[in-house]
């Protein structure tokens, strides 16, 4: 019954309540707690994606200005590469646990998203941190409506571990054994089949897989002539490398490369030990005649190998002429040999001007689509496509064509590329090979002692979970005398 006096009012519908912060509020309702690690991953990822920089080549500059160091630059390291190592097999986990087409998501939202779902899937950070740490990034970044959409879509990721993921999302291995091994390691479907063609069987394709996911040793090459790998090791405290006797092993966590003394002073180098091997195998083929110390590297950038070449013909009074067609990358060379018995010549390969049949031996580390060295670049998996390929083709045979003019009769030509592609390897190899049938094709294993697990034969491919390198290829062609 209403009171005396007081008119009694109808209720209409209570007001419907909005999930999201009131209109026109977009900043955090209360001070962020951003965490400078995952900021700098955060940017890195962002880097990536919108400038197409390369990982390797954009995280120190990132460190920097986030004056990060030790813990907390590893923690940004580990988080930014595996992000973008794993950025696959977290877009299909992150699509099934959002409803909307997550093609349409924004793109900064997918770079938060991935960064927290690669912390809930593969890293032993408890889930409450990784997404807090996430959420308290987009919150200052993009409002605290986006904020809660992220902080949603992974509590629903971590509803499941990576193994229950790949079991729900991944096709049967029953079925499509080389789809599902590329999905569990996250590498596209193609470069697992690559990988399956080159292995010749699926057997080893996991291990292969994983090998290449996993996150890899610093590899240094100890300058010949300049310091022994036993000394390189005992000042930077890594490991003797098993089969490169100028190499040496950093576990993760070894500090910024760059201020090891040893490498500021210029007495090593960073360089896989899969690219020190094809290099000295080079250097140890057998010749028809004396070699008489005039040695060329045609495709030298941006000189890693070079440095090495340049460094052992020195000790034996030779030289080496090294081509890049790219200036930039020649002074890059040229940095790289400097104090070493090398000229350097910015010209294309294929008509360098050189003279012809007149080098002992002659190195082509062809232009290729970078497939054996994927863990290293974290970001390639996913920019690489099967057109690379084909367009490389024809520029790798132009290449090795050239070195065979180059070299003298009895001398070696040492075809290598960083990538076990068939195409780019025995493809490349073989239409060569028909057309100069005079050619020998040296067996390679002889030159490579002590490496373990290099099949038949005569040409070499490494792979990362056999040996431990990057995934090269070597083929040693002899020119008659």
């Amino acid at each position: 019954m209403s009171s005396p006096g007081r008119r009694s009012r109808k209720r209409g519908p209570a007001p419907q309540q909005r999930s999201g912060p009131p209109r026109g509020r977009s900043g955090p309702a209360r001070p962020p707690e951003v965490d400078p690690a995952r900021h700098a991953a955060l940017e890195l990822l962002t880097s990536v994606r919108v400038r197409e920089a390369y990982a390797n080549l954009a995280l120190p500059g990132i460190l920097r200005r986030h004056r990060l160091s030790g813990r907390d630059a590893a923690l940004a390291t580990e988080l930014g590469y595996g992000t973008l190592r794993a950025q696959g097999l977290l877009d299909a986990v992150l699509a099934a646990c959002i409803e909307r087409d997550y093609d349409r998501v924004e793109a900064p939202l997918k770079d938060a998203l991935r960064l927290g779902a690669y912390q809930l899937l593969r890293t032993r950070v408890p889930a409450h941190a990784a997404v807090h740490g996430v959420v308290e990034l987009v919150r200052v970044q993009a409002g605290s409506r986006s904020a809660g959409f992220v902080n949603a879509v992974l509590r629903k990721v971590a509803e499941r571990d990576e193994a229950a993921w790949v079991d729900r999302l991944a096709p049967p291995a029953a079925d499509d054994p080389i789809g599902h091994a590329g999905f569990a390691h996250a590498h596209p479907r193609w470069i697992a089949q690559a990988f399956a063609d080159a292995l010749g069987a699926v057997d080893e394709l996991d291990a292969a897989l994983a090998a290449d996911d996993a996150r890899p040793v610093v590899h240094l090459l100890a300058r010949p002539g300049e310091i022994t790998a036993e000394e390189l090791a005992l000042v930077t405290g890594g490991t003797a490398a098993p089969y490169s006797p100028y190499g040496v092993h950093l576990e993760p966590g070894s500090g910024e490369i760059g201020e090891l003394d040893a490498v500021a002073e210029g007495l090593a180098v960073v360089q896989d030990e899969g690219s020190q091997l094809v290099a000295l195998a080079l250097a140890r083929a057998e010749l028809h005649g004396p070699d008489g110390g005039r040695w060329l590297d045609l495709c030298a950038g941006p000189g890693g190998k070079a440095a090495l070449l340049g460094g052992l013909v020195a000790l034996d009074g030779g030289t080496l002429d090294a081509v890049e067609p790219e200036e930039q990358r020649a002074e890059l060379v040229r940095g790289a040999t400097k104090d070493l018995p090398v000229t350097v010549h910015a010209v294309d390969g294929r008509d360098s001007g050189l003279p012809e049949g007149a080098y002992d031996r002659v190195l082509v580390d062809a232009p290729c689509t970078g497939l054996g060295a994927l863990r290293r670049r974290p970001e390639a998996r996913w920019r690489r496509r099967p057109e690379d390929v084909s367009g490389l083709g024809k520029l790798q045979r132009e290449l090795l064509l050239a070195a065979l003019r180059h070299v003298r009769p009895g001398g070696v030509v040492a075809y290598v590329t960083c990538s076990p592609h068939l195409a780019e390897t025995t493809g490349t190899l073989a239409g060569v090979l028909r057309r100069h049938k005079e050619l020998e094709h040296l067996d390679a294993r002889p030159y490579l002692p002590g490496v373990p697990d290099l099949g038949d034969g005569p040409s070499v491919q490494l792979w990362p979970h056999r040996h431990g390198t990057d995934a090269m290829f070597l083929a040693l062609l002899r020119r008659p005398a």
